[in-house]
């Protein structure tokens, strides 16, 4: 386990991408890479690398996610997130499966995960995830669009 490091959700790097980053989360991602803290998982990389609008774009991500930690997605952490969105569900909570297998690997390497989905937030209360929440900004910005 290493509480250094810091996993981030496809929905945290959306924040950071494009041309309407959030130059906060831009600043936050690039602090992460320079102390070499930051993580993925094999989803995460697989939905950025999906959202790709060009071969271009699609080399240049691929290879910032090949500069970070991964953390791994096997047999047991598909096992304990089927376990988790068994959980949420009896406790009235749905979640994508793709982010129960996310905050699995998250709380199984001992990470930290910064995301923008109000998922995150749920589960973490649930399962006791640590986790840096930007769904305070994404709503301030969206009460705010001209901020």
């Amino acid at each position: 386990m290493n509480p250094e490091l810091v996993l981030a959700d496809t929905s945290a790097w959306l924040m950071a991408l494009g041309r309407l980053a959030v130059p906060g989360v831009v600043q936050r991602l690039r602090e992460l890479i320079r102390q070499n803290r930051l993580a993925t998982t094999p989803i995460v990389r697989l939905e950025l690398l999906a959202g790709a609008r060009s071969e271009t774009e699609f080399q240049q991500l691929r290879d910032q996610l090949d500069g970070l930690h991964l953390l791994p997605i096997n047999e047991p952490e598909w096992a304990e997130a089927a376990r988790l969105a068994f959980d949420l569900r009896r406790a009235g909570k749905t979640a994508p499966h793709t982010d129960a297998l996310i905050a699995t690997a998250a709380k199984r390497a001992g990470a930290v995960l910064l995301h923008a989905d109000h998922h995150f937030d749920y589960i973490a209360e649930i399962t006791g995830l640590a986790v840096e929440s930007l769904v305070p900004l994404v709503k301030k910005l969206s009460s705010n669009p001209g901020s």
